[in-house]
Order: structure tokens, then C-alpha cells, then sequence
């Protein structure tokens, strides 16, 4: 515990402005101190020091010009954390919160999320500044030409593989792509995943981060003998990982009574009519609060965050990082909540976690739980390597295996290191064991 203590004070005075990346080192760190224990060697080879520094971190600016012929300004990032056990892997994200705290904690995050899939990917993150919302389809085209522009020199199907995540979907990722192809003079499908199926993207990648947090919900009830069937579901969020949960969620028999938008949440008791959901942000980009206006009995409410007040079985915080704050914690298991399963990233407080874990509520951490996404995109780049294509029933039955077997990994490590059923300090101590082992035998670099 010392040499966790000894590094996290570091890390705490080389990175005092970086709030998010030091909670996320602070929930993964704590747990692996047994770890450290009964391995004295990674101590030596500074191990702890090297896994929290990021082997890499580019920053660059982003000039672009608006509709009106204005130039505009962004800060672009790539942050490439981990190599040991592949290359690079790890989405782009584009909102006006971006910043190098976000990205860091979200690349150290996806070095044991790409761990535990068992795919050779290591772990990276990157975004920009830029806000989608609102700009054109030529706007945007402009921005991903110029973002591409610069980061196509520091990208490769070998070297580092982006993906989409907030703000970045499949019209962005077209643009990425096809800027990356014409400066580069020749096809490279491997480089970026999230890619349409025209120009070598996977079928069930779109559902892969939804379909996943359930696979893995579905193992973790299974376990402790509860199944979804007739369950209440609340759901925040309505973008990608949101509907495709809802679906999967409605089709394992639960009821989603709940989804969200940074404005606020719809309630409908009835259950959530995913098709209208689908028509508002996938048909035309619109805001959530329309849903009360399409349909009878379901109420909006102001404010996202409030959406944790409603009562339900299960929760599936599918929105943004830090959602779930100690308050709400407490209200959804006041309310009787049975299990939480992590959809974002890092949507919980620490202090949140602690509070679901000592009421005994089943937590699943996004680490594991929201890792479908990514070990899609790995199949992805399997598919481009092969220049091959699986049915949608192939892709989902080896995401449904791969999620199994995360939380069976996640179970065994918990209960290997003292920490009975833990999913948070299982999944943290598997993805990193796979890591530590590849850095020691790779030497000091």
C-alpha cells in the first residue's frame, strides 16, 4: 500500500489540474495494492510509475472555416497511454468539455477496458474541442479534413487505431477516413473502426456498446441468481450506447421507463417507445424533450441529472462521466435498486461507487461492463486484416462470448486478491495483470 500511496502523491503533484484523471487513477490504484504485494518485483522495475505516465501526448490546434467563410480555432489531442499489448485503441471524442484531464483519464481507463477483452489493442484517447451540435454537414466535414490533417501522421493500423465516442458517429468517422485515405494515397481500413459498412466497417458494430453493458449485466445477474425479465430499467443518455442498451434491455424483458439528453429526461411508465427515440436523435438530430410531445402519458423534466430519482431495478448511467454523485447514489438505493451497470465512462463518483457497494447493490464498472464497443472495433480490425466479413450473428455471438468471459475474469481476480464479489477491483486487477506482465517482459521503456 506504501508504493501505491508513494505514487499517487506524485501523480498528484505533476497533474494538479487534472481532476478526472486522478479520480480514475485513484479508484484503479487503490485496488491493486495487493497486487503489488505479492508481486515485489513490479515495484522495482517502477512499474506503478510507468503505467500512470502516458507513453505519448500530441497536441496541435485546428483551424477550420465556418459556413459565414470565418476561420475558426479548436485544440485537437491525441493521447497514445499504453502500447504493451497492441497498438494504441481508443475513440475520439468531440465536446466543447475536452480537455488533456479527460482524455488522460479516459486512455488510462482504456488500457484495462482493451485489456480485458483479450484482443492485442493497448490503450489511447483522443478528441478535440470542437462541437458537432449545431454545425453543418460541411462544417463538420471541414474540421475532421483539418483534425485528420495533423493526425494522420501519428495514426496507423499498427501504430494506433481510433474509433468514434462523443460526437464522433458514423458521418464523422466518414470524413476522418476519407481525409486520412487521400493524404496518405492509399487504403488503409484498419486505420480507424466505426467505419460504414461501404468501406470496411462490421455489422453489429453500431449495436457493439449497448448489446455489450446487457451481455455483461445479464452474466452478472445470472450469477447472483436474478434475471432482467420483468425488471424496471432506468437509462441516461440517448445517443448510441443509450438506444442500443434500451433495445437489448426491452429485449431481454426488462422495462426502460427512462432516457435523457443534456437538457433533461423523459418518464414514460409504460415503457420507453424506442422507435420514437430512434426517429428524434438518429432521424434528425433533435432533443429528447419531443418524446413527451409524441407521446400520450410520458412526462420531461428539466435538469439530466434528476433522472436518478426515479424508482427502478436497475440502473444503466449510459450519458457522461460523473453523472451518479453520492445524492443520487443514495436516492437510487433508497428506491431499491438491485444492480447498476456502467454504459459511459466513468459515470460514477468514487464516492457513489463506495455507497452501491457497501448497500450491496451488484456494480458493474465501465471498464468492463461498456467494453463491447471496443472489442467490436477489434473484430473490426480483425475483418480489415482478413479483407472479410462476418454476419451480424457472428459479430454479436463472439461480443456475447468475450463479455462472458470479462466478467468471469473480473470474478476470479476479486476473488483471487481478498476482495470477495467485486467487480470494480476485479476488472481493475485482471486488465492489469495482462499489462504488468507484458511491460516486464518488454524491459524498461
Amino acid at each position: 500500500m506504501k508504493y501505491v500511496e508513494k505514487v499517487f502523491e506524485q501523480l498528484k503533484q505533476n497533474n494538479p489540474n487534472e481532476p478526472e484523471f486522478l479520480q480514475a487513477a485513484q479508484e484503479i490504484l487503490f485496488t491493486l495494492a495487493p497486487v503489488f504485494e505479492a508481486h515485489p518485483e513490479y515495484e522495482k522495475a517502477g512499474l506503478l510509475e510507468r503505467f500512470v505516465e502516458p507513453e505519448r501526448v500530441i497536441e496541435f490546434r485546428v483551424p477550420w472555416v465556418d459556413d459565414s467563410g470565418k476561420v475558426q480555432v479548436n485544440r485537437g489531442y491525441r493521447v497514445q497511454f499504453n502500447s504493451a499489448i497492441g497498438p494504441y485503441k481508443g475513440g475520439l471524442r468531440f465536446h466543447p468539455s475536452v480537455n488533456l484531464s479527460i482524455l488522460k483519464f479516459l486512455g488510462l481507463e482504456q488500457i484495462l477496458k482493451n485489456s480485458l477483452t483479450s484482443l492485442p489493442i493497448g490503450g489511447g484517447k483522443g478528441g478535440s474541442n470542437f462541437d458537432p451540435k449545431g454545425k453543418s454537414d460541411a462544417e463538420v466535414m471541414r474540421f475532421c479534413q483539418s483534425f485528420m490533417t495533423e493526425l494522420y501522421r501519428h495514426i496507423g493500423p499498427d501504430a494506433d487505431v481510433p474509433a468514434g465516442d462523443i460526437g464522433v458517429g458514423g458521418r464523422e468517422i466518414g470524413y476522418l477516413f476519407g481525409q486520412y485515405k487521400r493524404i496518405k494515397a492509399q487504403s488503409e481500413n484498419g486505420v480507424l473502426t466505426g467505419k460504414g459498412l461501404s468501406y470496411g466497417g462490421s455489422l453489429g458494430r453500431t449495436e457493439a456498446t449497448g448489446y455489450g453493458l446487457l451481455f455483461y449485466v445479464q452474466e452478472m445477474l445470472r450469477v447472483n441468481n436474478m434475471t432482467l425479465e420483468g425488471k424496471t430499467v432506468c437509462i441516461s443518455g440517448s445517443g448510441n450506447v443509450a438506444i442500443f442498451a434500451c433495445e437489448k434491455a426491452q429485449a431481454l424483458g426488462a422495462k426502460v421507463v427512462t432516457m435523457s439528453d443534456s437538457n433533461g429526461f423523459i418518464y414514460d411508465p409504460n415503457g420507453i417507445q424506442l422507435d420514437v427515440v430512434k426517429d428524434i436523435k438518429l432521424g434528425h438530430r433533435g432533443r429528447i424533450k419531443e418524446y413527451a410531445e409524441k407521446v400520450a402519458g410520458s412526462v420531461y423534466t428539466e435538469g439530466c441529472r434528476n433522472v436518478w430519482q426515479t424508482k427502478c431495478d436497475v440502473a444503466l448511467p449510459c450519458a457522461t462521466q460523473n453523472e451518479i454523485d453520492l445524492d443520487s447514489a443514495k436516492a437510487l438505493i433508497a428506491n431499491g435498486v438491485k444492480a447498476v451497470g456502467e454504459g459511459a465512462n466513468m459515470p460514477s463518483t468514487l464516492e457513489a461507487i463506495d455507497a452501491f457497494l457497501k448497500a450491496g447493490v451488484l456494480f458493474a464498472p465501465a471498464k468492463a461492463a461498456n467494453a463491447g464497443g471496443v472489442a467490436t472495433s477489434a473484430l473490426e480490425m480483425s475483418q480489415n486484416s482478413m479483407r472479410y466479413s462476418w454476419t451480424k450473428e457472428e459479430v454479436l455471438s463472439k461480443l456475447q462470448g468475450i463479455m462472458v468471459n470479462i466478467h468471469t475474469a473480473c470474478q476470479k481476480a476479486s476473488e483471487e486478491y481478498g476482495f470477495g464479489y467485486n467487480l470494480v477491483a476485479g476488472a481493475n486487477i485482471a486488465g492489469f495483470l495482462k499489462v504488468a506482465d507484458a511491460m516486464m517482459a518488454q524491459g524498461i521503456v
